[in-house]
């Protein structure tokens, strides 16, 4: 696995697009319906691309060459220099379900949720619009409602209305056009000021936090901060091919131990999803709500900036672990 190193994140990258889809007929989901969208999207995904069908990827000749792999299993290389316990890594990409989390929609409404692809997975770009124009035909969630892929906006960059962005893709003619390029570090970095006092984050999906060794809701700002540069570091080696030096990070997280929590409105969420693999209900809850902080924001505010799309904790693919920023 040949990867550079260097002190920045440099050549961190990523991009965010929003779909937009018409419902063809009614589409119900249940209480959190990032899984949902997941597992259809993963499903419709292996239909499409798996050139070896019913044979388990980690027994297949073309593993280390296949798209699907690469994106849904995510296999720790046996030359990799992180995560050498582990067998698979974090995924290249977020799927966002709704902002309001929308359970039904009937036909005839419009239905939206946002993709976060990062590093060498937005070259896949086509793969996942095909996919789940594809997944549209085939159905989600209770009774297989279908929808219409409409249009694919590529989302502004940070520092412009999110949310906004120009059409790349239209259902109608099938016609992709060339995307304007990468979120980069220094974009981050310009597209706004760090708080002068107090930082308000508020989590919009369940958030799955770990500090030694356990799920946490009582977050201190350096448990949250330790988990994102953790998932950042992770995402920079395996998907942008750049290992981080670290060794500043020792310092960022000592001062982090200083950010104070001046506010706490924080609640548990349970929820369960089916996993096909493991033929079983997994239980994955997590905190929602709102935490403040007080303190000097400026050292890590292009860390919590970067996080608002990427997210934070375990099961980020499906969407957990997003939140937003209020200063």
């Amino acid at each position: 696995m040949e990867v550079r190193r260097g002190r920045g994140l440099e050549e961190f990258h990523f991009s965010r697009f929003i779909f937009s889809a018409r419902c063809r007929t009614t589409i119900s989901l249940p209480s959190y319906s990032g899984s949902t969208l997941r597992g259809g999207f993963g499903h419709a995904f292996r239909r499409t691309v798996c050139a070896i069908r019913g044979k388990e990827c980690r027994d297949c000749l073309l593993r280390d060459r296949c798209i699907y792999a690469y994106v849904f299993e995510t296999p720790v290389p046996d030359d990799a220099q992180m995560m050498r316990k582990y067998t698979v890594a974090p995924h290249p990409f977020i799927l966002e379900p709704a902002p309001d989390n929308q359970r039904t929609c009937k036909e005839g409404e419009d239905i939206s949720f946002g993709l976060t692809l990062v590093g060498r997975a937005i070259d896949y770009l086509p793969y996942f619009i095909y996919t789940l124009d594809e997944l549209g035909r085939i159905g989600i969630g209770k009774g297989r409602g279908k929808y219409e892929l409409r249009e694919v906006l590529e989302e502004n960059p940070p520092g412009q209305e999110q949310g906004k962005g120009r059409v790349i893709y239209r259902g109608d003619d099938k016609m992709l056009v060339q995307t304007k390029g990468p979120v980069r570090w220094s974009d981050i970095l310009t597209s706004s000021p760090a708080p002068s006092a107090e930082m308000r984050i508020s989590f919009i999906t369940p958030t799955r936090i770990k500090y030694q060794n356990r799920l946490t809701k009582d977050l201190e700002f350096h448990v949250l901060f330790r988990n994102l540069l953790r998932r950042i570091s992770l995402l920079s080696y395996f998907h942008c091919r750049h290992r981080l030096d670290d060794q500043g990070f020792k310092d960022l997280i000592e001062r982090a131990g200083h950010i104070k929590t001046v506010k706490r409105a924080l609640y548990w969420h349970d929820w369960e999803r089916w996993s096909n693999r493991q033929e079983t209900r997994m239980k994955l809850g997590g905190f929602m709500g709102e935490i403040t902080y007080e303190g000097d924001f400026e050292p890590f505010w292009p860390y919590i900036r970067l996080g608002e799309y990427i997210h934070v904790g375990k099961g980020s693919s499906f969407g957990l672990g997003r939140y937003g920023i209020e200063k």
